[in-house]
């Protein structure tokens, strides 16, 4: 099995001699996932790397991908093959640093074998390993082998050092520049097709369903972007289908309200929309938590929060009634974010930065 690492400098052999400043990148090259975001952070900071392909690990019959996602622990197919390339990847290449995405297909005997071999292991959390949706007895016992464990959510800091993660440190998702900025309707068409009152962009989980559909209810011209929407009849006609970076971007811009909903299942403060949302310019109404607090400031700064389905219906109805305010919030949220070190640059850089020892 081939992992297709990209090389980011010289191919030797199949590989890249990156050298000891280097990093092999673990994760979904796809423009829209962390894996890239990573990627192009490295090009920018001028870091030699390879990508090696995390998607690979899954592709196999649908059948046999079914089983072993759901009789053998969310096991990827060639979880043991892809690991050894990745292994094999770290010491052809001479890399100093591995850096995973997310629940990535590399398993503790390998990172065991990288590690011994000077590598230093990181692994960035982008989901909960708890969430039941994702729970897997081959990534718990691979977590304690990172070097450092970076996680996105405060919820799971405890639970990593109870398990026995030597080092666990918070760090927020952040926005790509090169894919999250303003990008309005250009045409009179793509006014027309991007226009609602509120726009949404994620799965369809069960208590997004009964959120979004309060605002149908309320009257409000919803839409809908990611997957399972088509599936509830509440949510049907309002159902876009998945969508890309280009159109999440004009959908943000086109719509009066952005609204940016956290993963209850995945015990989230933020998620990724949080940063992307505010970067491509939209007026953000979010769930009341801590983190958002934290990273857009206090109610109606550079977001407006809500606690509780009628509140989000009153909060939404506050905003669609007032253009200049939205316009005011969707200005400062961007000024914000992207007036400060939120990019995927900043976050491999203060990484790279905690591995090297500093504090």
């Amino acid at each position: 099995m081939n992992p297709r690492c990209s090389a980011g400098g010289l191919a030797v052999g199949g590989f890249s001699r990156i050298g000891r400043e280097g990093i092999v990148l673990v994760g979904n090259p796809g423009p829209e996932h962390v894996g890239n975001h990573f990627r192009n952070a490295a090009e920018g900071l001028d870091l030699p790397f390879q990508l090696c392909n995390s998607d690979l690990a899954f592709q196999a019959h649908p059948a046999l991908v079914k089983f072993n996602w759901w009789f053998r622990s969310h096991r990827p197919t060639h979880l043991r093959e892809f690991s050894r390339e990745v292994g094999k990847t770290c010491i052809v290449s001479n890399a100093k640093y591995l850096l995973a995405a997310g629940l990535a297909p590399v398993d503790a005997e390998t990172l065991d074998l990288v590690g011994r071999a000077g590598t230093f292991r990181m692994n960035f959390l982008t989901d909960d390993p708890w969430n039941p949706q994702h729970t897997a007895s081959w990534f718990m016992r691979a977590l304690p082998h990172y070097d450092i464990v970076f996680t996105p959510r405060q919820a799971n800091i405890e639970d990593l050092r109870r398990i026995g993660c030597a080092r666990v440190e918070y760090l927020p998702f952040a926005y790509a520049p090169a894919i999250h900025f303003p990008d309005p309707p250009a045409t009179p068409e793509e006014e027309k097709r991007y226009s609602a009152d509120v726009f949404f962009a994620g799965g369809a989980d069960a208590e997004r369903v009964s959120q979004l559909t309060a605002l149908m209810r309320a009257g409000m011209d919803v839409a809908l972007y990611g997957g399972y929407w088509n599936r509830y009849p509440e949510t049907s006609s309002r159902a876009r289908g998945h969508a890309t970076t280009e159109v999440i971007r004009k959908a943000a811009a086109g719509a009066r309200i952005s609204l940016c909903l956290v993963r209850r299942a995945n015990r989230d403060g933020h998620a990724m929309r949080t940063y992307e949302l505010a970067a491509m310019g939209g007026c953000i109404l979010a769930e009341d938590t801590e983190e958002h607090r934290e990273i857009l400031g206090p109610d109606g700064t550079a977001a407006v929060y809500f606690r509780s389905i009628p509140d989000l219906v009153e909060r939404a109805r506050e905003l669609l009634r007032n253009d200049s305010r939205r316009d005011r919030l969707a200005a400062e949220a961007r000024i914000r974010i992207c007036g400060a070190s939120n990019t995927y640059s900043d976050r491999l850089d203060n990484m790279l930065r905690l591995a090297r020892g500093g504090h």
